[in-house]
């Protein structure tokens, strides 16, 4: 799937919701708990998350792999793990602020 930022992608398998922040110039696969997600959303979950793909997404965090240029914010937490191309997408360490000595 061709993302872009700004562009909300739902899962099927559980309630997870996120934003495309900054998006990769190439097609990728972004799923959650081992299902393809998608940009509708749908009415109730069809199914669970897969056991090996169920580690949770955290609200307001954000997820990204500086590697291949996607970031992704949580909007909405859900119980499967967010992948690309069916690699565990990390969550994003926070900037250090600067030293006030």
């Amino acid at each position: 799937m061709q993302l872009r930022a700004g562009l909300a992608l739902h899962s099927v398998v559980d309630t997870t919701a996120v934003i495309v922040v900054k998006a990769p110039s190439v097609d990728v696969t972004v799923s959650c708990g081992g299902t393809e997600m998608t940009d509708t959303k749908p009415d109730v979950p069809a199914g669970q998350p897969a056991p090996d793909q169920s580690d949770g997404t955290l609200l307001g965090k954000r997820y990204a792999d500086d590697a291949l240029g996607i970031e992704l914010l949580c909007t909405k937490a859900g119980a499967g793990t967010l992948a690309v191309n069916g690699l565990a997408l990390p969550l994003k360490d926070a900037k250090p602020l600067p030293a006030s000595d």
